[in-house]
């Protein structure tokens, strides 16, 4: 059971595995961070687990968010999983698709034209 933070001043995500697929764990979420001075929104995406909260970096921190979630015990900070293996899959799969569309277009191009040509091509 791992967890997923990003963060900008004003938003932070969560990714907490227990309110995946469990609506009565994200409405407590919901009612435990609307209570810190300085939220403005918290949504909750029961299908994925992510809590989205926005905040008045003002009046509030991320950090803050995180210790009252770990205090009710939605979050664990050594459970956390870095960005970069998360960064680094998302390259992956994009230069796959990139790469098989080059290729697609490649293999199009060359048998642009007539049944000869295409034959021509396999040769």
């Amino acid at each position: 059971m791992s967890y997923y933070v990003h963060s900008v001043p004003g938003r932070l995500r969560v990714k907490i595995p227990m309110v995946r697929c469990e609506p009565e764990a994200g409405r407590e979420v919901v009612e435990i961070v609307e209570n810190i001075r300085g939220v403005r929104h918290v949504e909750v995406n029961p299908v994925t687990g992510s809590v989205v909260v926005r905040y008045d970096p003002k009046w509030s921190r991320c950090e803050e968010i995180l210790e009252v979630l770990q205090k009710h015990g939605y979050f664990d900070e050594q459970k956390v999983l870095p960005n970069d293996p998360l960064v680094e899959n998302a390259a992956v799969k994009a230069s796959r698709i990139i790469g098989k569309t080059l290729f697609g277009m490649a293999v199009e191009k060359a048998f642009e034209g007539s049944a000869l040509s295409m034959l021509a091509a396999f040769i």
